[in-house]
């Protein structure tokens, strides 16, 4: 049976490289679908299916950060692999925090490239046995469904979730009043466990407790060295 190669969407606006790119990476094995700016990276994104995004991020009309955040939207899973000419510690935070799995300064070493691709793409077939099916809670004065992403306290106003808070809460929930381990839900949401998710998840942590701060009887606890822990008092 014929190998299928891996589909990559590369968006990149200097088309001289982005050719030589598209290139190295198909006499790799890889499939790799070429856009030169961020909305026709976008456009090219909804009409097919990619094991892998790499994208720019200083482009014109729409920059890798905002295209980032549109494919993270219409798909949660798929992985995100950031190029830049910038080594910013605050643009590789802002790209982790947008949902990227890796990111590389230009210029790179295209072997280390090959390397971080393989490793991000075996990472994304591990399959992770769903704990629960369950998608619809109630804690305290609160609703949540995790498949809509909304969370609701008492009758006000639903706010909508985004996919990782969502997910992340998703986890707090099962295990409300217990441990949840941070490699856990790194490696389940993030499936990775390294310093600039942490990061990022700690900022998720930081964003769902603002939205249960409504209630005084919830709180997400943080449990040094270990993990966070959903504490509700009824």
């Amino acid at each position: 049976m014929k190998k299928t190669n891996k589909k990559i969407l590369l968006v990149e606006d200097d088309i001289n490289f982005g050719n030589i790119l598209k290139e190295y990476l198909g006499l790799n094995d890889y499939d790799i679908t070429l856009a030169k700016n961020g909305i026709e990276g976008f456009e090219k994104f909804k009409k097919e299916n990619f094991d892998l995004c790499i994208l720019d991020v200083m482009m014109p009309y729409k920059d890798g950060f905002t295209l980032a955040k549109e494919i993270r939207e219409e798909n949660n899973l798929v992985p995100i692999f950031f190029l830049t000419a910038k080594n910013l510690k605050e643009d590789v935070l802002k790209g982790f925090k947008v949902g990227a799995d890796d990111y590389m300064t230009k210029p790179f070493d295209s072997e280390v490239l090959l390397a971080k691709i393989k490793a991000i793409l075996n990472r994304k077939n591990i399959v992770v046995e769903p704990v629960d099916d369950t998608f619809e809670f109630s804690f305290s004065d609160f609703r949540f469904n995790s498949k809509l992403r909304f969370i609701k306290y008492k009758d006000g106003e639903s706010i909508k979730l985004s996919p990782k808070e969502s997910q992340l809460l998703r986890l707090l929930v099962l295990n409300i009043n217990d441990l949840l381990p941070r490699e856990v839900a790194l490696n389940k949401i993030w499936r990775d466990d390294n310093y600039f998710t942490s990061r990022s998840m700690d900022v998720y942590i930081a964003k769902l407790r603002k939205f249960l701060s409504a209630d005084k009887k919830v709180q997400i606890l943080n449990i040094h060295g270990e993990g966070f822990r959903l504490f509700t008092s009824n």
